[in-house]
């Protein structure tokens, strides 16, 4: 567990912060990876159960290539469901790391005073740390599974809608065949960039959904002299 690993430094070092927040956060974003990667799969999945099967025609091949996964992660819609997610979380964030400074700043305290205190009272404010460490663990691994349902639930909500632009879209253009190339075990070896089309399927699935880009950050300016 994620928790554990950063109290097994502070065992170790009392001077070390343990810095929950980040870990909270870096955790998030593996989630994220994770959860988009096999909601992918599930949506595709699913929709190709569901769509009927493309009248045979007489004319050439026209073969499509989308890095479908790539294509919802870059909607403006997503991005800003994500930004909002991150936002929803950030107050259980500062909580988790509220518990993990207190937890910190009690082994300090026991570490730096233990060789004034009986082995009973030492005994008894070990105690109340692990307890505070159990207690921060369960409230992390009970963010993490929450995070990781919603995140979840996101990307299929909007793959979903973005494999009808799709479809739409290959209808349109008369594709034949659309292959995704974003998935682990694909058949893609080689494609021409012409063949192609996410960016297309991004910039149609923006113009429908009306949700404008996310503000680009401006850098943050350097020290004078650096």
């Amino acid at each position: 567990m994620f928790i554990r690993r950063a109290y097994l430094g502070l065992r170790r070092n009392a001077n070390r912060p343990t810095g929950i927040s980040k870990e909270f956060c870096i955790q998030m974003k593996s989630s994220l990876a994770l959860v988009v990667t096999l909601a992918s799969g599930f949506v595709l999945s699913a929709a190709a159960q569901t769509a009927p099967a493309p009248a045979a025609t007489a004319g050439p091949v026209k073969i499509g290539v989308i890095m479908f996964q790539a294509a919802v992660a870059q909607t403006n819609e997503f991005q800003r469901n994500v930004a909002d997610l991150q936002k929803k979380f950030d107050p259980k964030r500062q909580t988790l790391k509220t518990q993990s400074d207190e937890i910190d700043s009690l082994t300090k305290a026991l570490q730096a005073g233990a060789d004034k205190m009986t082995p009973v009272e030492q005994q008894s404010k070990a105690t109340v740390i692990d307890t505070k460490k159990k207690q921060l663990d369960r409230d992390a691994q009970d963010a993490q599974t929450d995070y990781q349902q919603q995140m979840q639930d996101m990307f299929n909500g909007v793959a979903s809608k973005v494999y009808d632009v799709l479809d739409a879209y290959a209808k349109q253009h008369a594709y034949t065949v659309i292959l995704d190339a974003g998935q682990q075990q694909n058949a893609v070896l080689y494609s021409v960039e012409s063949t192609n089309i996410t960016k297309q399927i991004i910039d149609a699935y923006n113009v429908k959904s009306g949700v404008p880009a996310p503000p680009v950050e401006a850098p943050t300016p350097k020290p004078a002299g650096h």
